[in-house]
């Protein structure tokens, strides 16, 4: 059975993965290191989890089995994730690869090299619509695809 773990610390997108879960009947774990208001629905779980820098990405990845969906933008979580053979989406809809988590990592270590020397700053462009929608579906596609290669 496929379960959807959130990185809900500042994930914008945990309704729309509400939405969809209860539509396909998944279990949702939302894993945060401070108390989140969660749905009352038997399939939606809130763990907070405390003890300092990634205890809720331990938590997850202790957890996550093969074909599991992980929702973060934590790319060392990605990493991990993918490792355990599990699928793992970003908000925007981008989803992380074993063929490009390495370019990934890369270049989050080069930004965060920038940003400590002053040389780049800013963070993430916002949010939009179209960041939302792109999410949806590419959320229902995942689903849809690990069903399918399930019931081979």
């Amino acid at each position: 059975m496929t379960t959807i773990y959130i990185d809900a610390d500042a994930c914008p997108v945990k309704d729309e993965v509400y939405r969809v879960a209860k539509r396909y009947e998944i279990k949702v774990f939302v894993v945060s290191n401070s108390p989140l208001r969660v749905p009352k629905d038997e399939r939606i779980e809130a763990v907070e989890v405390r003890g300092g820098f990634d205890v809720a990405d331990d938590w997850i990845v202790e957890r996550v089995e093969p074909d599991d969906i992980v929702i973060t933008t934590d790319i060392p979580l990605a990493d991990r994730c993918l490792r355990k053979e599990a699928k793992v989406l970003g908000p925007k809809g981008r989803e992380f690869t074993e063929d490009a988590i390495g370019d990934a990592l890369t270049t989050r270590a080069l930004l965060e090299m920038l940003r400590q020397g002053g040389e780049f700053g800013g963070g993430p462009a916002p949010f939009s619509k179209v960041d939302r929608s792109r999410f949806l579906s590419k959320l229902d596609e995942l689903i849809v695809a690990v069903r399918r290669r399930k019931r081979t």
